[in-house]
């Protein structure tokens, strides 16, 4: 019938050499649905039962091991109990309706807490972080349908007395509370954020590596006061990177990539990831690379990795002609489905140093190999023990060792070890053979009586056998029959962590029990500090090996480590970071510290930077009389001398001060429908920053990226593309606003060109209605008369590293403006170098000129600028560093070679801007010329990134000699170190190819 219809309970209180058959309800057929131990005070147990006859559940509880039950009737099905982690008598309830109920008397009442929860993300309060042991973490789903985190404490549990420590909606499954952090995961506007609190503090982004773009994230562990989390990226699929964070697990760097990964039951991801238990800072990872799979160890919690030493003979003693580079071992790292049996890795911390494994000799690991490994020194030497895979029951902390084919076939002998695997006896457990279930040892590891429980065939009642291994031991062990080992890494350094730790091991030829009070670790002595002992810092990446400044560590581009951080306040001091930081719980003291001391700087008057306007709860939209709370944010600068000019677009207009400091939203009623226009100016006496929203007052908005050319030149055509994800056609209305105007042009394309008549910067901003959702994006152009642009290309493994998003190609660009200015003295702020959407990845370099100066004309030729760019770049001094030490080479383009852009049209068109005349001082030639044959070199002005054709309003009549003879003359003050971000000149043109021009 696909359901069990009786349940029989038996309790032994003699290591299992006899049983007790126990009668819970005379006469009445019971079905035990679960039952729970609480973890505290193991002589209380839960019982979870269902009858015939009665209509809901009912528990059975105990507090003397199971020797009588008291039966309870409950108003509830239950799914689960979560017991207190101190208090033994409290516990949880979640239904199966998905209410948590709590009992302070080990569920003879309870009392209703919440509805709506979500399963497995309900936490107690964590002993030495939560102040209250009564409070209640929990994830909730509102009446709205979205989710949130919420608090409370079981005695005063409602809608009144909820907190809410984060504010905003959470994604589902979301909610992880553990040890010292909480975790949680909010989508919004198509992108997703993890956030976290460190101690109960307020809920800060987990600062990932920028364009990371997870797809999904693991907490690893949690433990020793740093947060290990794997992270699925936007171009893996069935590989995890893995990183490690900051103590407060905020900021995050990667320690190893491509950890593979695999999708289980009901979704749940698998990582190839383990802790080696008893001896801190050892992981064992499976790294999938070019789809071979190998096993690598860290005995420094990731800061280095190495490969497993192969053994030199096999089980058998015969050489196994397996030596690295070429052959390693590999382990299987796969955690059992069923809880009574070991998975492929077994390790314990009672047994520090003891690691058995399944696995195979070769270039990658071999799924459908198995054969058994182990080692007694955490991993420094292996010697094979079996050719199949065993389950791995350790007794005696690893003074027995029990080993159990794993195989579908009925069995009756078990393998043991007394000294750690060097030899094995045979034992017949059971004069019949059984399908072995699993393995239990009670009550611990320390004790040497185990039971193997199974049955003899599939229609048969349990086979329960006991395997008392006492017999063989006739003594305890005294100091005398121990002697001690070292732990060392794989290059034979005692100095794991900051220190030398030594462990004791029975002797081989000691036959005794360690017995309860043993313990393995020995000593443990302080090393001084080196190299080794310390890390790149968080935005910092350490050079490859094959780099000339090998182990090295430099900045990543998206990030700049060595400015002032975002929290500094004038009149403090912050600490400078040179690049490195000390491996947490590495305990190293004195000797080497590559930190240097890191200098304290005072805090500078900073501008404010990065402002935004946004509205609580990220809506744009709203209904004439609703009430609209204005959160202002401001990234970086000062914020104790800055004022906030606020316009709210409807005639209120106000003078703010510490207004991103104290984070309390403006609080304002629209009463009528429109458009309006809220602005907020930030200003001190460094600089300002401005952030303009547009309020819907009929509907709710949200947020969308505008794609435009930063430079462009007075009376070209650009075209503006609203990058909308996802696109949806024939839905999507867009909302153009140029400048000041708050009548927008309307338009169903996703691009709209136009033209500026005026130099100046130009706020565009955009918004994309479908339906009720709003997005919308707003971006500054700089419209300028002159300016010059080169084209760039890059090694083509930027590529692969490539996401091709808005966002990345800014930053890819900033980088490369930064890099030519340092090289050729040109200030930063005349050069903008704009990356091409789509692949190959391309760029064009503008570069402006500086502000105007009295002048005088010369020959462009004599213009150092672009010489000087030239030199740098046709000298391969310009390039940078990615993640994983990519290096990636800047160059000229030669633009008849382009590729097309994905999604790009037909040709390359250019545009050049020259002067006419001696005394034609402003006056410019544009040219638009189609590519006809291969092999000559254009500059281009400006490539539009649709390639549209720019049509030629002038007449062909005009002499084309004299355009050219024009080019020659240009303003005499551009001196090379102050040229400059701007659009292009052509410094070679075929006249043949021009089929128009354009006179302004």
């Amino acid at each position: 019938m696909g359901k069990v219809l009786e349940s029989s309970l038996w309790r032994s209180s003699d290591f299992g050499t006899s049983y007790t058959k126990l009668t819970l309800q005379p006469g009445i057929t019971t079905v035990i649905d679960n039952f729970y131990i609480c973890p505290t005070n193991k002589r209380k147990i839960i019982l979870v039962s269902s009858s015939l006859s009665d209509r809901d559940q009912s528990l059975f509880l105990s507090t003397d091991e199971g020797a009588t039950f008291q039966k309870q009737l409950i108003p509830f099905s239950v799914e689960t109990f979560i017991f207190h982690p101190r208090i033994e008598d409290k516990v949880l309830a979640y239904t199966r309706e998905g209410k948590l109920y709590v009992s302070s008397d080990l569920g003879k009442k309870w009392t209703l807490l919440q509805e709506r929860v979500t399963k497995d993300h309900v936490f107690w309060a964590v002993s030495g972080v939560d102040a209250d042991p009564d409070l209640v973490h929990v994830e909730a789903q509102e009446l709205g349908g979205g989710y949130r985190y919420v608090t409370c404490q079981v005695h005063n549990c409602s809608e009144k007395t909820l907190t809410v420590p984060f504010a905003g909606p959470i994604d589902h499954s979301s909610l992880t509370v553990q040890d010292n952090y909480i975790f949680v995961k909010a989508t919004s506007t198509n992108q997703t954020k993890y956030y976290i609190s460190y101690r109960r503090n307020e809920f800060v982004p987990m600062k990932l590596p920028k364009y990371a773009l997870p797809k999904d994230l693991q907490v690893i562990s949690t433990d020793e006061s740093q947060v290990f989390v794997a992270v699925q990226e936007w171009y893996q699929t069935d590989t995890y990177n893995l990183y490690q964070s900051d103590p407060r697990g905020v900021r995050y760097s990667l320690v190893l990539g491509d950890v593979r990964s695999s999708r289980q039951a009901e979704e749940s991801v698998v990582i190839d990831i383990l802790e080696v238990r008893g001896v801190k800072g050892v992981f064992l990872a499976n790294q999938k690379v070019d789809g071979k799979v190998v096993t690598l160890i860290t005995y420094s919690k990731g800061r280095d990795w190495d490969y497993l030493r192969p053994p030199s003979t096999d089980m058998n003693g015969k050489p196994t002609n397996c030596k690295p580079p070429d052959c390693h071992l590999h382990l299987h790292l796969r955690w059992a489905d069923n809880p009574y049996v070991s998975g492929t890795v077994h390790t314990k911390d009672t047994a520090p140093g003891l690691i058995m494994g399944a696995g195979n000799l070769g270039s990658q690991l071999v799924e459908y190999k198995e054969e058994m490994y182990i080692t007694s020194d955490c991993g420094h030497t292996w010697r094979q023990v079996f050719q199949e895979e065993h389950h791995i029951l350790y007794l005696d902390h690893g003074g027995v060792i029990v080993a159990i084919k794993d195989t579908s076939i009925p069995l009756k002998i078990l393998k043991f070890s007394v000294d750690e695997g060097l030899t094995w006896s045979m034992h017949n457990f059971t004069s019949t053979s059984v399908f072995v279930d699993g393995l239990l040892s009670e009550p611990g590891d320390e004790t040497l009586v185990m039971t193997v429980f199974g049955h003899i065939s599939f229609r048969s009642d349990w086979e329960l056998v006991k395997v008392d291994f006492r017999p063989w031991f006739s003594r305890q062990c005294g100091e005398e029959d121990y002697s001690s080992w070292n732990l060392t890494n794989l290059q034979g350094d005692r100095c794991v962590l900051g220190q030398q730790r030594s462990f004791r091991r029975r002797k081989p030829t000691s036959w005794c029990i360690k017995g309860r009070s043993f313990t393995a670790a020995l000593t443990a002595r302080v090393c001084q500090c080196r190299d080794s002992d310390f890390l790149c810092d968080y935005g910092f990446e350490r050079t490859p090996s094959s780099e000339s400044d090998a182990n090295k560590c430099f900045a990543n581009f998206w990030f700049n480590p060595l400015s002032p951080p975002d929290d500094c306040v004038l009149g403090q001091t912050y600490t400078s970071s040179l690049g490195y930081r000390k491996v947490v719980s590495n305990v190293c003291e004195g000797g080497v510290d590559p930190q240097q001391s890191p200098a304290q700087l005072q805090c500078p008057l900073l501008p404010p930077r990065g402002l935004q306007v946004s509205i609580l709860g990220e809506a744009l939209a709203v209904r004439p009389g609703e009430d609209v709370l204005f959160v202002v944010r401001q990234e970086q600068g000062d914020v104790l001398t800055t004022k906030y000019q606020v316009d709210l677009g409807d005639g209120f207009k106000a003078m703010y001060v510490n207004l991103t400091l104290t984070g309390e939203p403006i609080r304002h009623r629209y009463e009528n429908p429109g458009v309006y226009r809220v602005s907020v100016r930030a200003e001190n006496m460094a600089g300002h920053d401005e952030a303009v929203l547009f309020v819907q007052v009929n509907s709710p908005l949200q947020a969308l990226y505008l794609e435009v050319v930063p430079i462009i030149g007075i009376n070209q055509e650009v075209t503006l593309t609203a990058v909308l994800l996802p696109l949806n056609p024939n839905l999507t209305v867009f909302y153009w606003w140029i400048g000041h105007s708050l009548q927008p042009l309307l338009s169903l394309e996703n691009s709209v060109t136009t033209r500026f008549g005026d130099t100046g910067d130009v706020r565009v901003t955009v918004q994309a209605a479908c339906g009720t959702s709003v997005l919308q994006d707003s971006k500054v152009v700089r419209v300028l008369d002159r300016f010059q642009v080169m084209p760039l290309q890059f090694s083509k493994d930027l590529d692969a590293h490539n996401p091709n998003t808005p966002e990345w190609r800014e930053d890819i660009g900033l980088v490369v403006s930064r890099l030519l200015s340092k090289e050729t003295s040109i200030p930063e702020e005349l050069l903008v170098t704009v990356v091409k959407p789509g692949l190959p990845t391309l760029a064009d370099l503008h570069v402006l000129l500086p502000p105007p100066r009295p002048t005088r004309k010369r020959s462009l030729t004599s213009d150092k600028r672009l010489v000087a760019i030239q030199q740098v770049l046709n000298a391969q001094k310009i390039s940078f560093l990615l993640r994983g030490g990519v290096r990636v080479l800047v160059a000229m383009r030669n633009v008849d070679t382009d590729s097309p852009s994905l999604g790009g049209g037909g040709g390359y068109w250019a545009v050049a801007v020259v002067l006419i005349g001696l005394f034609a001082v402003g006056a410019f030639i544009l040219y638009k010329f189609k590519r006809k044959r291969p092999g000559r070199t254009v500059y281009a002005q400006m490539h539009n990134e649709k390639e549209q054709e720019m049509t030629s309003p002038v007449s062909h009549s005009q002499d084309v000699q004299s355009a050219i003879q024009g080019e020659e003359f240009i303003d005499d003050e551009l001196h090379s170190q102050t040229l400059g971000n701007h659009s292009g000149v052509v410094l070679s043109v075929n006249s043949r190819e021009m089929h128009s021009y354009l006179v302004g």
